[in-house]
């Protein structure tokens, strides 16, 4: 599985890495995961620098409407650091977006280190 996390509720903190193709099931499965863990409100790292994002415009469509779907529910939601290259702007930009309905700081980065720091540096909630 290209697409695995670690949920950690001690440190309230989502750390999820994608490597290789990524498809819209893999992304439902960790969706589900961190719903079924409680942790909308946990802190969230991403790292998608290997990812190659594997979705017809209609399934990233689905996941958009998913994810504000969660927002609109009233779930708090945690920072989000995501680590992407360059060269994921387009796929990666669309998903950012519709991460972005959620009342949260967000921010990208380029490199893993920078972005472990900013989000530890938040406080916990």
């Amino acid at each position: 599985m290209p697409f695995y996390w670690d949920i950690d509720q001690q440190q309230r903190l989502v750390t999820a890495v994608a490597e290789g193709d990524v498809t819209r099931a893999e992304v439902e499965a960790y969706l589900d995961a961190v719903g079924q863990a409680g942790a909308y409100a946990y802190r969230k790292l991403f790292d998608g620098r290997q990812a190659r994002i594997r979705m017809t415009p209609e399934e990233m469509l689905a996941l958009g409407v998913r994810m504000r779907a969660t927002h609109a529910e009233g779930h708090a939601m945690g920072a989000l650091a995501a680590v992407l290259p360059d060269d994921h702007t387009e796929a990666a930009g669309r998903v950012l977006g519709m991460l972005a309905a959620a009342d949260r700081p967000m921010r990208v980065f380029r490199q893993v280190g920078p972005a472990r720091k900013w989000i530890r540096s938040l406080p916990v909630s």
